[in-house]
């Protein structure tokens, strides 16, 4: 039953950005964007961590996690260290997915040629 759940949740997120991709004519950063904003607002008012305690990688996968976890990071260490702990904690829960995302995507550049 977890995987159904997972899989429920995440793509009911997927078809709320694909609806926002057809019905609004939004661009995919736009959807990016307002995904990670919605990811932020729902760790804020405290939804986001009982969406992922239900339905785990459902919610987690998606971009709104990296929201949720931008947020989430930044409350934490600025309730430990203050105004500059909110800028630490911002980078300390996503920098594995920034750095990996710039590693493999200058390994993806070297390795293929774009379309000319």
């Amino acid at each position: 039953m977890e995987y159904f759940i997972a899989f429920a949740v995440g793509g009911a997120i997927c078809v709320v950005g694909q609806l926002l991709l057809d019905i609004f004519k939004l661009t995919p950063a736009h959807v990016m964007s307002t995904f990670v904003v919605i990811g932020a607002v729902l760790d804020g008012f405290g939804i986001y961590d009982r969406l992922i305690e239900f339905a785990g990688a459902g919610a987690t996968v998606p971009i709104t996690s990296f929201g949720h976890s931008l947020l989430h990071g930044a409350m934490q260490q600025g309730e430990e260290h203050g105004f500059i702990g909110i800028a630490m904690g911002i980078f300390k829960l996503t920098s594995a997915g920034i750095s990996s995302a710039i590693v493999f995507g200058f390994i993806v550049a070297i390795l293929f040629k774009p379309k000319g």
